[in-house]
């Protein structure tokens, strides 16, 4: 409890959201203030407003590797992953319709996917072993002349596994197959190179590195055709038709400037929370499991499983705690839909589906926090065990 009897809260879910950075927001007010413009319109209104996003295009495109053109904003990820995939879909399907992706994509890519299916094209959904990662052997064996699209995630929400994108991308290389990944909760986070990865297209989202939510970009290679999902104006070179967001759009390149300039030390911190965090179940003797791989995966996600324990309840006694972090399943009406995740992980029959809690850092966790988290988690776990 602090002073006055209010408690803190912490907060431990930044791979569902963050708050956004101080920097950010003061650049966004600065724009919302003085840069109204229509960055379409011709006098300096409007060229104000362009060169703003000539400045954040620059920025986001200098970050993975790639050339400004190649660049689209969009509203998010979800936007950016339906782009992908449908636009791909609809500009390839004469060169066949068979799409390959994983069973452990985020919903944006599933449930793409499967409306896909049901206009007419063939998605095969690779699995992935106990530590969430997929076979390039798999991938090799899935692959057809037919296949115009692969879809694999860069790093999982949940889990934190990080897949081969590199390997996949030289596989790719001389097939026809167009490569995109999802890399909403890597990017930042992780040394993205478009052309080392050999990706085609890679989905991005400001609101998972402290920027605004509502915005994001799709990285589209030279080379790749698109049908746009959005007619209208001729924005974003005739692919997303409508106004730019450009206070939103500034706020997303501050976020990327202070992410590139401390990837590297929230990379050490985020690893030593984790550390930190498995030292002190241990102390107190807590029985719990790693879902995915400690390291080479996404630093700032742990997720745990605690034997004996209900997702549900840990999750109410944490928040009654003050303390917010998640499972991958949403607890609908009583019913925990288990995470699509870790089915594919450990198989439908699996404990690990009903025990298991996401914890997810960012940059106003601190290692006080992380102490008394592990504290209350090996607390609860102790009294629902009983």
């Amino acid at each position: 409890m602090i002073e006055g009897g209010t408690m803190e809260r912490i907060y431990l879910d930044h791979a569902a959201t963050t708050p956004m950075h101080p920097r950010v927001i003061e650049k966004m007010m600065e724009v919302m203030n003085h840069n109204y413009g229509n960055p379409s319109s011709i006098h300096s209104f409007g060229r104000e407003a362009r060169h703003y996003i000539d400045l954040a295009r620059e920025t986001l495109a200098k970050s993975i590797g790639a050339k400004e053109n190649e660049i689209v904003f969009t509203s998010g990820g979800t936007e950016a992953d339906n782009m992908a995939l449908f636009g791909v879909a609809e500009s390839y399907q004469h060169k066949g319709k068979h799409i390959i992706t994983t069973q452990v994509e985020h919903h944006a890519v599933l449930h793409a996917c499967q409306r896909l299916e049901k206009m007419g094209y063939e998605v095969t959904y690779l699995p992935v072993d106990k530590t969430g990662i997929v076979s390039i052997n798999d991938l090799s064996e899935a692959l057809r002349t037919d296949t115009i699209l692969v879809s694999i995630m860069y790093g999982n929400n949940e889990v934190g596994s990080i897949q081969p994108i590199k390997e996949i991308g030289g596989l790719l290389k001389p097939h026809q197959a167009l490569f995109h990944t999802d890399a909403v909760q890597a990017y930042g986070i992780e040394d993205i190179d478009v052309n080392e990865l050999n990706v085609d297209l890679l989905s991005v989202s400001a609101h998972k590195i402290n920027g605004p939510k509502g915005t994001g970009f799709l990285y589209v290679r030279d080379k790749v055709k698109l049908v746009p999902r959005a007619y209208g104006g001729e924005q974003e070179r005739k692919r997303r038709a409508g106004t730019e967001n450009v206070a939103a759009i500034v706020g997303f390149q501050t976020a990327v400037q202070i992410a590139t300039e401390e990837r590297l030390s929230n990379r050490e911190k985020y690893q030593g929370f984790k550390k930190t965090f498995i030292n002190q179940l241990n102390k107190q003797n807590v029985d719990f499991s790693i879902n995915g791989l400690l390291e080479h995966s996404l630093p700032h996600v742990l997720n745990l499983s605690f034997p004996g324990t209900n997702v549900e309840a840990m999750l109410v006694n944490l928040d009654l705690a003050g303390i917010a972090v998640s499972s991958g399943s949403a607890c609908t009406a009583g019913s925990i839909e288990p995470s699509h995740v870790l089915v594919a992980m450990f198989g439908k029959e699996s404990d690990v589906l009903i025990n298991s809690i996401r914890f997810s850092f960012g940059f106003t966790a601190t290692e006080d926090q992380i102490i008394k988290t592990a504290d209350e988690t090996a607390r609860i776990v102790t009294r629902l065990k009983k």
